[in-house]
């Protein structure tokens, strides 16, 4: 999916645009990359060394990155696993930037990018803190809260047609 989400800024301060799109470029993956690096491995502790797996390198995987003017400030990834189900995964933004509301426009992005795919369902595991911001976007929790990465998350799905 090509098009771009314009994202409105949330702050009252004056803020730079806001755009929302899949990786343009070979810088922009690293980018994406990078900031995935910061909070899952250095802030969160969840990885040790790298949070790059086999789906990073598959030609599926889709890795949508939010903009706050040329600076990529937020990144998730995406990918098909056949039958019309798609999951959703690795949304981070930075810290400094997470003031400016850009995981919804993200999130909103991959839901968009799955269903314009082909895609019927998608699934995410959420961070147990994180999973009220998924459910005002439309998702819900399937099942109880498990450990997945050492962490406590939940499974959660939205429908995509």
């Amino acid at each position: 999916m090509t098009d771009v989400l314009h994202c409105p800024s949330t702050s009252s301060d004056p803020a730079p645009p806001l755009r929302c799109r899949p990786v343009a470029d070979a810088g922009e993956l690293a980018a994406h990359h990078a900031i995935r690096h910061e909070v899952f491995v250095v802030e969160q502790g969840l990885f040790a060394g790298s949070d790059l797996d086999a789906h990073d390198a598959d030609p599926a995987t889709v890795h949508l990155v939010g903009l706050a003017g040329e600076q990529v400030a937020g990144v998730v990834r995406l990918w098909p696993h056949g039958d019309g189900r798609w999951h959703g995964d690795r949304l981070a933004v930075r810290t400094g930037w997470r003031h400016l509301g850009l995981g919804r426009p993200l999130v909103r992005l991959a839901v968009r990018t799955a269903g314009a795919a082909g895609g019927e369902l998608m699934t995410a595991h959420v961070q147990v803190r994180n999973v009220r911001f998924f459910q005002a976007l439309g998702w819900s929790p399937v099942g109880q809260v498990e450990d997945y990465l050492g962490a406590a998350h939940q499974l959660m799905t939205i429908a995509l047609r």
